[in-house]
C-alpha cells in the first residue's frame, strides 16, 4: 500500500479500537514513523516512541529490586501508566533476538516483567526489509504470526499531498513530479540518496541556499539544479493570478508546464487568485494539465478554508462548470 492507503488503514484502526498489534513494513526515509506520529497527534491520544534497536533487554523489561525476598521488575518511565496512544516499537527487527524476546512478551501480552499495559494503548512496530540493505534480524514466527502486517512502498502522489502542505519548496516538488523515480532510490554505496525524508531535509538546505548533495546524493542533486534553470522560461504567475495572463502561454516543454502547474497551486491564496488560475488554465492548457492543476487546487483550497469561496466563482460561470462536470464524471 502507498503512505496515504496506509495512513486511512492506521486511522481507522484507532478510530474502531481494534488493539491489534500491527506491523509496518517498508524501506527506510519513506515516513512510517512520522506517519504514525500524525495518526496519534489527530487522533488526540499520546503517542511512544521507542526504539529498540538502541536498548537493551533490562532497558524494557526494568531492574530487578528486592523486596522481602523476592525480586520485582521496576519498569522503565517510557512506558506509558495511564491514558490512551499508540506504543510505537520501532527499528523491531533491528534489534537482537535477545531484545525481540523480550519485546515479544509485551507485544503479545501486552506486559513485560511486572509492569501491565493500560487499556486504551495500541502496540505498533516498523521495520526494514532484508531486501532494503539494513542489518536486520529474522523476526521469530511466534512473534511474526500475531502481527497484522502492512507493507507500504514509497509513492509520489502520497509525497505530493504531504508536500503541498508541509512547506516543502515548489521546486522540489515540481522537479519530483517531472522526476518521480527520484523520489526514492536506495544508493547503498553512498550515505546520502533520495527519499521522501531526504527531499524534506534537500527543500530546507534549497530555501536556506545551502548544496542538497549531503542529502540526496551528487547525481539527484546535479538533476535538481538543472531543472531549476526552467523557472528562467516560465510565464509570470503574478499577472496570471491579477487575471491578466491572457498573452501568456502555457509552456510547451514537460519539465516546464510541471514547474507552471506547481507554482500557480501554491501560489493560489486566495479563492480569487485560484478562479484567475484556472481561467488562464482552462484556456491555455491541454486538458490533461487542467486536471492535473485541479486535483491539486481543490486540495490546498480545502486546507485555506477557500473551497466555498471558489464555488461561488465557478457557478457564474457556464464555461468552467462544464468543466467541473466532466471531470467529476471522469473520477466517478
Amino acid at each position: 500500500m502507498n503512505p496515504l492507503e496506509l495512513q486511512h488503514y492506521l486511522d481507522t484502526l484507532v478510530q474502531k479500537k481494534l488493539y491489534l498489534s500491527t506491523m509496518i513494513w517498508g524501506p527506510p526515509g519513506i515516513g512510517k514513523s512520522s506517519i504514525v506520529a500524525q495518526i496519534a497527534q489527530h487522533s488526540g491520544i499520546e503517542f511512544i516512541d521507542v526504539r529498540l534497536s538502541q536498548l537493551a533487554p533490562t532497558d524494557l523489561r526494568g531492574l530487578p529490586v528486592p523486596d522481602n525476598g523476592i525480586s520485582r521488575w521496576f519498569p522503565p518511565e517510557f512506558l506509558p501508566q495511564t491514558g490512551q496512544g499508540i506504543l510505537f516499537l520501532d527499528e523491531l527487527n533491528m534489534a537482537p533476538p535477545a531484545m525481540q524476546g523480550v519485546a515479544q512478551q509485551l507485544i503479545l501480552d501486552r506486559r513485560v516483567g511486572s509492569y501491565t499495559l493500560p487499556e486504551g494503548w495500541f502496540v505498533w512496530a516498523a521495520g526494514n526489509r532484508k531486501e532494503d540493505r539494513a542489518a536486520v534480524f529474522d523476526m521469530p514466527a511466534p512473534l511474526a504470526n500475531r502481527f497484522v502486517h502492512l507493507e507500504v512502498t514509497p509513492d509520489f502522489d502520497s509525497f505530493k499531498a504531504y508536500a503541498l502542505n508541509a512547506n516543502v519548496a515548489e521546486q522540489v516538488i515540481a522537479f519530483l513530479s517531472f522526476r518521480p523515480t527520484l523520489l526514492h532510490k536506495l544508493n547503498p554505496q553512498h550515505p546520502a540518496w533520495p527519499s521522501p525524508r531526504s527531499w524534506v531535509m534537500a527543500s530546507q538546505l534549497y530555501q536556506a541556499e545551502l548544496d542538497l548533495a549531503p542529502v540526496v546524493g551528487i547525481d539527484a542533486a546535479a538533476e535538481f539544479y538543472s531543472y531549476t534553470e526552467l523557472y528562467q522560461t516560465l510565464p509570470d504567475f503574478e499577472a496570471i493570478l491579477r487575471g491578466e495572463g491572457a498573452n501568456l502561454a502555457f509552456p510547451s516543454e514537460p519539465g516546464a508546464r510541471y514547474a507552471n502547474t506547481i507554482g500557480l497551486t501554491l501560489r493560489a491564496a486566495t479563492a480569487d487568485s485560484a478562479y484567475q488560475a484556472f481561467c488562464w488554465m482552462a484556456a491555455q492548457a491541454p486538458t490533461e494539465w487542467v486536471q492535473v492543476f485541479i486535483a491539486d487546487l481543490m486540495r490546498q483550497l480545502r486546507l485555506k478554508g477557500q473551497i466555498g469561496a471558489f464555488a461561488t466563482y465557478v457557478q457564474g460561470d457556464a464555461q468552467l462548470q462544464a468543466f467541473f462536470q466532466a471531470y467529476q464524471r471522469m473520477l466517478a
